[in-house]
């Protein structure tokens, strides 16, 4: 139920700041033997989560249609790599991302493959995921949105994939298949140069397939079920954007889901500052609330800060 409510609300997100910020460092020869490349590549990603935290915050969407790229584009992107001697194993990772806009109507379908085998040569990861999020707009301040995901497991009733620390139980409540769709209507109550302020609601159902395990009091012995699911999930989400000057602006985002499995509410207030084509920083302060859990809210401060000369 949590992914739904982070998938509830969002539209693609996109912006970014200087580059200058996050300029990579060149490593010299020597680094990769005496461990250098390891801490330099721990660095960048470091830099590269700050970047998205920034990027995360810009809205695209919030001054609705005609402000974002028409037409047909995309990105592919693949990873591999591959281990032999003291530890033999390989991993592959591919994503794309395909967009249409065109004047009121703008959609996008991504897609995420990864699979990977542990150091035996078994399987240990085969996963798959699709989502899709389109926006319609019927005038400047109504629109529909759609959204939907999809994700399967491959090894979540396999109890050969098990590792070598996992037993059969790990594999019960493991989700096959997980599957979404939601949509409703959006409205924008301010729209201005330095205020945005839109409003969503709508239905989701979401489908699971999950793996059951049952145990026979008598024989000690596991079999494998498969338990499907399909709830309906109501959805409120809110986006608010103000931007004071040219270098910081207030960002306010808040997702509620309610559902028979129960109520999940996020709530991320930031504010983020680009002083200087070199100095970016973000403090934010998310609240999340899950009803049907002992401790029910979680507060987290963050605080992204990079300076580059």
């Amino acid at each position: 139920m949590k992914k739904i409510a982070y998938l509830a609300g969002v539209t693609a997100l996109a912006g970014s700041f200087a580059g200058a910020a996050f300029a990579q460092t060149e490593i010299a020869a020597g680094a990769n033997a005496t461990g250098i490349t390891a801490v330099n590549e721990r660095m960048t990603d470091v830099e590269d989560a700050v970047r998205d935290d920034f990027n995360r915050s810009e809205d695209a969407y919030r001054f609705g249609p005609g402000t974002n790229r028409d037409g047909l584009f995309g990105s592919v992107a693949l990873t591999y790599s591959g281990s032999t001697g003291n530890q033999e194993n390989q991993d592959f990772a591919l994503s794309g991302r395909l967009s249409y806009n065109q004047g009121r109507f703008a959609q996008t379908v991504g897609l995420l493959l990864e699979y990977g085998e542990d150091s035996n040569g078994d399987t240990d990861t085969e996963k798959t995921y699709v989502i899709y999020d389109a926006q319609y707009y019927i005038n400047d301040q109504f629109y529909a949105f759609a959204l939907g995901r999809l994700s399967t497991d491959g090894l979540a009733d396999d109890i050969d994939a098990l590792a070598d620390d996992e037993t059969i139980a790990d594999l019960d409540g493991r989700l096959q298949r997980d599957a979404y769709l939601g949509f409703g209507p959006g409205y924008r109550v301010i729209n201005n140069e330095t205020t945005a302020w839109r409003v969503q609601a709508g239905v989701g159902i979401r489908y699971t397939k999950a793996t059951e395990v049952n145990i026979d009091p008598v024989s000690a012995v596991a079999t494998l079920d498969d338990n499907s699911n399909t709830e309906v999930g109501y959805i409120v989400s809110s986006r608010f954007f103000h931007r004071f000057n040219d270098n910081i602006f207030l960002t306010n985002d808040t997702d509620y889901l309610t559902s028979d499995a129960n109520d999940v509410i996020t709530n991320e207030l930031g504010l983020n500052f680009k002083m200087t084509e070199a100095f970016a920083t973000r403090i934010s302060y998310t609240t999340e609330y899950i009803s049907d859990r002992s401790i029910r809210t979680d507060n987290t401060l963050g605080v992204s800060l990079v300076y580059g000369f």
